[in-house]
C-alpha cells in the first residue's frame, strides 16, 4: 500500500528581496508522509526556519509548488487560509509563548474558545490532554509557576487540542535541561505513534532528530542528504553525526556528544 504524502515541495524557491537579493530556498524537492514524524537539520542560514515557514503558510514560494494535505496554500484568500492554518497545523516553538495571565487550563483551551466548540467538548478534550500530557495536577497553575518540561508540554497540549493533522516543531527543546528535553522528544514521538499525527521539526541537536523517522539536511537552500531510521537508535544516531560532520559550516563540535 502506497503511503500518502501529507506534504510536497515541488521545485520550491524562496527569494528574500531587499537591498541584497538572498535566495533561502533553492528549487527544493520534498515530501512528508502521514504519520512521519521528521526532522529537518543543516547549519545557520541553511534555509530550516523559512522551510517551516513555508509549511506553516505564514510565508508563500517565489517558485515552485507547495501542497499541505492537498491543499495549494497560496490559492486560499486571507481569511480560508487563517482557518485551514488553524484546523490543520499545530505549533510548538523554542520560546514557549504561554499567555502570562492565562493558567495552564486557559491556554490548552485558548484555540478552541477561538473556534466557538462547546464548552462540553473542551472540557472533554482538556481532560484527555491532562492525563495524557501529565497535566492534572497543574492546570490551575499559571505560566511563571511551571518548569521548563511543564511549560512546555502545556504549550504542546495546546498545539494538539483541535486535533491538527500536522506538528510543526521549531527547536522545541532548545530551552530545556536534557531530562525535559527528552521527556518532550519521547512526548511527540509517543503523539505520533499512537494518533499518527504527522510532526515535522527543525533542530540542530543530534540526540532530538535520532527520535525520528527520518532526517531531511539542507545547505544552502538545497537538499545535502537524508537518511532513515534503522532498528538501533544509536546507529542511527552516529550517522546524523557523521553526515553533520561533512555538512561542515557552522554546526555545533560535535565530538563530545553522546547518546544518553
Amino acid at each position: 500500500m502506497t503511503k500518502k504524502s501529507i506534504v510536497k515541495l515541488t521545485e520550491v524557491t524562496k527569494i528574500y528581496e531587499g537591498k541584497v537579493m538572498h535566495r533561502a530556498l533553492n528549487r527544493l524537492d520534498f515530501e512528508v508522509e502521514k504519520g512521519e514524524f521528521v526532522a529537518v537539520m543543516g547549519p545557520s542560514g541553511s534555509g530550516k526556519t523559512t522551510l517551516l515557514n513555508l509549511i506553516s503558510t505564514i510565508d508563500l514560494p517565489t517558485y515552485g509548488r507547495l501542497l499541505i494535505n492537498n491543499v495549494e496554500p497560496e490559492t486560499l484568500s486571507q481569511n480560508k487560509l487563517a482557518l485551514f492554518r488553524r484546523r490543520t497545523l499545530g505549533f510548538v516553538f523554542q520560546d514557549i509563548n504561554l499567555l502570562q495571565m492565562l493558567t495552564v487550563e486557559e491556554n490548552l483551551v485558548l484555540p478552541l474558545t477561538i473556534d466557538g466548540l462547546p464548552v462540553r467538548e473542551m472540557e472533554k478534550r482538556v481532560a484527555s490532554l491532562a492525563k495524557q500530557l501529565d497535566l492534572a495536577t497543574i492546570l490551575h497553575r499559571r505560566p511563571d509557576e511551571l518548569s521548563g518540561g511543564q511549560a512546555q508540554r502545556t504549550a504542546i497540549g495546546r498545539a494538539l487540542i483541535h486535533q491538527p493533522k500536522i506538528i510543526l516543531a521549531d527547536e522545541p527543546t532548545g530551552n530545556l535541561d536534557s531530562k525535559s528535553a527528552r521527556d518532550v522528544l519521547e512526548l511527540l514521538k509517543a503523539i505520533n505513534q499512537r494518533e499518527g499525527t504527522t510532526v515535522i521539526m527543525v533542530t540542530h541537536d543530534p540526540i532530538a532528530a535520532s527520535f525520528c523517522d527520518r532526517v531531511l539536511f539542507i545547505k544552502d537552500g538545497e537538499f545535502f542528504n537524508e537518511i532513515y531510521k534503522d532498528e538501533q537508535r544509536q546507529t542511527f544516531f552516529q550517522r546524523i553525526l557523521n553526515v553533520l560532520s561533512l555538512l561542515g559550516g557552522n554546526v555545533h563540535d560535535l565530538s563530545s556528544v553522546r547518546l544518553p
